[in-house]
């Protein structure tokens, strides 16, 4: 049996710490972001992980930082063996790195050492990846470039968005994450360096690149899509009001008059779902929604309404 600590703080984290903390192994502290104002309310919300951790009864920090032996007294007096990171949201300094005899094991939702950084999932999907995963690697003092103990691939479903693959790498992540800890524990685990080719950096998603450019290739508007949701939303203008697409895909077939047609324009619908023009190819809408009105399947959205021939954008 293994002390270990864990430092997470939003949903991605959960099925890490339900897997460690049913595991048999000694779980003996959890750090997370503070609590930060939220809702329209703004009132202080503890974090997701937080909230768990006070319901498995488990004692709980939260430092603004680990810069200072102060900020590191609780992880410290906790004294664990290893200390697993997912999705922390601060980056460890190197003493926090050396605590723990067995080092720091982070999840990371890519296959490594393609986008590391904050927004792996939304990017793989933006670039249209057919294969992404999870990476159990051993934190270094860099971003995301620590060396691998295990990998694990999954190919996106062709409507998954971020929201629903986030949900399948979170659960991928916390049960490679027990093979490798049993391996940690056995003496017989192995972490293998990072390739140098195929590097990929994960920045942030932007609200700006939700806005759809319809003389994209419709495949690309689709991954931008999903990529997209739940947030920010792709979005395109109807008549000078925004509208967001919330899901869609692209048609492998085009048709003459849709090729002929300029880019964002509404070609009607067809098979309940609202066919647009891109640059090359057809986007099908399947759901959208109007500015302060609620989401609508495509159908719904075109009743009694004049779309064709209209213009995106």
């Amino acid at each position: 049996m293994l002390r270990i600590a864990f430092a997470g703080t939003p949903q991605f984290a959960l099925p890490a710490l339900d897997a460690l903390a049913t595991s048999g192994q000694q779980l003996v502290g959890v750090l997370t972001q503070p609590d930060r104002p939220a809702g329209r309310g703004r009132a202080l919300q503890a974090s997701a992980v937080k909230q768990r951790a006070l319901a498995l009864g488990l004692p709980v920090a939260q430092p603004e930082r680990l810069a200072s032996e102060e900020q590191r007294a609780a992880l410290r007096e906790w004294a664990p063996e290893l200390l697993v990171v997912v999705a922390y949201g601060l980056i460890l300094p190197p003493p926090v790195l050396a605590l723990p005899r067995l080092g720091c094991l982070n999840i990371h939702a890519s296959l490594l050492p393609r986008w590391r950084g904050a927004a792996p999932i939304q990017r793989a999907l933006l670039a249209g990846d057919r294969l992404t995963g999870v990476s159990i690697m051993q934190l270094d003092a860099g971003l995301d470039t620590g060396p691998i103990f295990a990998q694990q691939s999954l190919a996106p479903g062709a409507d998954m968005n971020s929201a629903q693959l986030h949900d399948a790498l979170a659960q991928l992540g916390a049960q490679q994450l027990l093979a490798v800890i049993a391996a940690l524990e056995a003496g017989n685990a192995r972490a293998t360096a990072q390739a140098t080719d195929g590097v990929s950096h994960a920045a942030k998603l932007e609200k700006r690149e939700a806005l759809i450019d319809w003389t994209q290739p419709a495949e690309r508007i689709a991954c931008q899509v999903r990529a997209c949701n739940p947030w920010p939303v792709s979005e395109t203008l109807l008549e000078g009001a925004q509208l967001r697409v919330w899901r869609a895909s692209a048609l492998a077939a085009e048709s003459a008059s849709s090729a002929s047609a300029a880019p964002g324009t509404v070609l009607g619908l067809r098979d309940v779902r609202l066919q647009v023009a891109c640059g090359s190819g057809v986007l099908a809408i399947d759901e959208l929604q109007s500015a302060g009105r609620r989401r609508l399947a495509a159908a719904e959205f075109a009743h009694g309404r004049a779309l064709t021939g209209l213009r995106f954008g």
